[in-house]
């Protein structure tokens, strides 16, 4: 029986969602990674809200590779976080591996003061 790198992918996802759940206070900061471009946001799985989000469409001006776009969209949830007044979350990685885009994505993100 194959798998789809998609349907793998999702598989992860729905193992980790198991462990990881974001609150008011430590909201979740899910990753979703495109061909194209990375969206992030900060999600209340109690209330079931976004609180803040950024995505790579916001900083389209960016020059540079998709990893430092990456790296941009975590400094912008960082500064929407701090809006929100949120200043500490736990990361989901959506079944993506740590690595490029999403590593930079987080590193991102704590450059901009989110604590994770």
């Amino acid at each position: 029986m194959s798998t789809s790198v998609r349907e793998a992918r999702l598989r992860r996802h729905r193992r980790v969602r198991g462990k990881v759940s974001g609150t008011a206070e430590r909201p979740r900061l899910v990753v979703f990674r495109s061909n194209r471009g990375i969206f992030a946001q900060l999600v209340d799985d109690e209330a079931g809200r976004t609180l803040a989000s950024a995505s790579w469409l916001a900083n389209r001006g960016h020059k540079g590779t998709k990893t430092d776009q990456a790296a941009e969209v975590g400094k912008t949830l960082a500064a929407a976080a701090k809006k929100a007044g949120v200043e500490a979350c736990v990361f989901d990685r959506a079944g993506y591996l740590y690595h490029g885009r999403v590593k930079a994505l987080a590193e991102g993100a704590r450059e901009g003061g989110l604590k994770f």
